[in-house]
């Protein structure tokens, strides 16, 4: 028997939402490819061009922060001789500025330096040549987050020599809050919109629902107590190894590089899905928190007042940890 899901209401929930509403509109869906996955935006009565302008945004994004573009912003950068200062784009400056704060905060759970090891590991462009080995790992040397230097003013960034920048843990999220700000700015009050698996939502349906999102189960067949949150005025994102992973020798390797040992993380959480006001930050935050674990990750979570769902593989099924805050919102 299906059992009936929770229901997740996050603080925010403006209480003129349901006045505002544009009872007479309809949602129209918009979508297409980008980042490696596909981005989709629900809009109630879309203003005419939208989709023209959400491709040239998301194209802009790419040519910033994509690793697979040789051209882009942070090949570049990752190019780049030792010593060298670089002007960055606003937005990539935006996102490499949160990043290293996080790092800070989470003392190296979150890395975006860790280029060279998504690529030693199969997850970044470069061919994957097989499981590296110790010394390979080794040899695979970084200066890891705290040797990056940022001149805030001038908006640039020092290349110590031989960092490798991945942003692929943030981007996706910064690029939801990116196009969630395009919208408004075109006068749009009632979207949502997904990259990935990435969410934010704002206003309400036309019938005066807002925009229900499940919780992803992320194995079939396990079933865990539905959880579906109402995302108004809030965003999503969801780690974990049921995304993306390989198998060899029996082993699972997650996507989720630990930064502290140069491999993929071992007992990985089966999923970590944040909820925040920002969208850049749920994303960053999921990976964080995966790395860190379920104790660390919560222990984490529960002193920054951030809501959080972990799921784990124990004892042949699944079990959830729930943080404070998200517990206040059920």
């Amino acid at each position: 028997m299906d059992q009936a899901p929770r229901i997740a209401i996050p603080p925010g929930v403006s209480p003129t939402a349901f006045a505002e509403r544009e009872a007479q509109g309809r949602v129209v869906t918009l979508g297409g490819p980008t980042m490696g996955t596909r981005w989709s935006v629900g809009i109630v009565s879309p203003p005419i061009g939208i989709e023209g302008q959400i491709e040239a945004l998301l194209a802009t994004i790419i040519a910033e922060m994509s690793n697979w573009e040789p051209d882009s912003a942070v090949s570049r950068f990752n190019r780049a001789p030792a010593g060298s200062w670089h002007m960055l784009p606003p937005g990539f400056f935006t996102v490499l500025e949160a990043a290293l704060a996080l790092a800070a905060d989470s003392d190296g759970a979150f890395d975006p330096t860790i280029g060279r090891l998504v690529d030693l590991w199969g997850f970044g462009p470069a061919p994957f040549a097989g499981i590296p080995d110790v010394d390979e790992i080794a040899a695979c040397e970084r200066q890891g987050w705290r040797a990056v230097t940022l001149d805030r003013a001038a908006r640039r960034a020092l290349q110590p020599g031989g960092v490798a920048l991945d942003l692929s843990g943030i981007a996706k999220g910064y690029a939801v809050d990116r196009l969630a700000a395009l919208l408004r700015v075109r006068g749009c009050r009632h979207f949502l919109v997904e990259i990935g698996g990435e969410l934010r939502g704002e206003g309400i349906k036309p019938d005066g629902q807002p925009w229900w999102v499940d919780m992803e189960a992320p194995v079939a067949g396990m079933a865990l107590p539905p959880l579906r949150v109402a995302l108004h005025q809030i965003c999503v994102a969801t780690s974990g190894d049921y995304r993306r992973f390989f198998e060899r020798e029996g082993r699972r390797f997650a996507h989720t590089i630990d930064p502290r040992t140069g491999a993929p993380i071992g007992e990985a959480p089966a999923a970590v899905t944040v909820l925040h006001e920002s969208c850049m930050m749920a994303d960053a935050l999921a990976t964080a928190i995966t790395v860190l674990g379920v104790e660390d990750g919560l222990a984490f979570a529960t002193a920054r007042d951030i809501a959080v769902r972990i799921v784990m593989r124990e004892r042949g099924g699944l079990a959830e940890y729930l943080s404070p805050a998200l517990t206040a919102m059920l």
